[in-house]
């Protein structure tokens, strides 16, 4: 099995913070470089045991989406590699794989979430009062039903420690302006239908995910930080997929039910994850990479 990393540690360059699962390292004027450890978080708390592999997974992942999708809008990445600002060949293998050079830009205070299937938070709102996000649904729709049409429902962007809360879209209109705001909503859908159809064609639904934006110096839209991943997305195996039911997943929500089922109160410190729940996490995860892409971190 692939070694885990829980955090880098590179003295070549400035480190400027530390996220639930990404390192950043500042990388010379208007660049950074972007570490995914194997870091886990699952309700808003980092689990102190790493999942091995998973951020090369992640990584490769995003790259393979932001080459595909990079006709719906720019990205982040740029022309440099990790060897191009990591001299120490220790710290060059160190994150091999799972490290990326981007460009910087100023990152917009939303998180743009797309929903295509009626799942999670978003049926149980539904069971209670016919919406999701405040958006109101025609009745009689059953939990994993495809949506009759994709929404877009941003929520704020927490503190590590806090949790995101949903926000409607005038809301996300006040803190963008509206121009912004309509742009963010019209490419994530775009981003997000043109995903699901790829990945439906490799037995794989996309039940919903989650883009960060950012703008460039001119102002114009930027997709940044990961794309369509285990991690930011619901994956589901297209042939267990029954509405009425929520389908087996390949990101995860396997922790997570493990989780609940622990007892865990979801406040720090997280409980560690038994070898095997960690380990098939693992293989989810580069399953999902695998049916995606063809292709593996090994």
């Amino acid at each position: 099995m692939t070694q885990a990393l829980f955090q880098s540690e590179l003295h070549g360059l400035p480190l400027l913070a530390r996220g639930k699962v990404r390192d950043i390292y500042e990388a010379g004027p208007g660049h950074l470089l972007i570490v995914t450890t194997d870091r886990l978080s699952a309700f808003d708390v980092v689990l102190p045991t790493p999942i091995p592999g998973k951020g090369k997974v992640l990584n490769a992942l995003s790259n393979f989406w932001f080459a595909r999708l990079g006709g719906v809008v720019a990205n982040h990445l740029c022309e440099l590699t990790p060897d191009d600002v990591l001299s120490d060949p220790a710290e060059r293998r160190q994150v091999a794989g799972r490290a990326v050079v981007v460009k910087r830009y100023r990152t917009l205070p939303i998180e743009a979430i797309v929903r295509g299937y009626l799942v999670g938070s978003g049926w149980k709102e539904y069971r209670a009062g016919g919406t999701v996000c405040g958006i109101a649904l025609p009745a009689g729709l059953r939990e994993a039903d495809r949506l009759p049409r994709t929404l877009f429902t941003p929520s704020t962007k927490a503190e590590a420690g806090a949790h995101d809360e949903n926000i409607s879209f005038e809301q996300a209109v006040e803190l963008l302006g509206r121009s912004m705001a309509g742009q963010v909503q019209r490419v994530a859908i775009a981003l997000y239908e043109e995903a699901a159809a790829y990945a439906r064609d490799k037995g794989i639904i996309i039940a919903d995910t989650k883009f960060e934006f950012g703008t460039d110096d001119s102002g114009a839209l930027v997709l940044i930080d990961e794309a369509l991943t285990p991690d930011s997305s619901r994956f589901w195996p297209a042939d267990a997929w029954q509405p009425g039911s929520n389908p087996p997943s390949f990101d995860k929500q396997y922790v997570r039910d493990w989780l609940e089922s622990s007892g865990w109160n979801k406040q720090p410190p997280a409980p560690q994850l038994p070898a095997e729940v960690a380990e098939r996490t693992a293989a989810k995860y580069r399953e999902a990479l695998q049916r995606l892409t063809g292709t593996d971190i090994d």
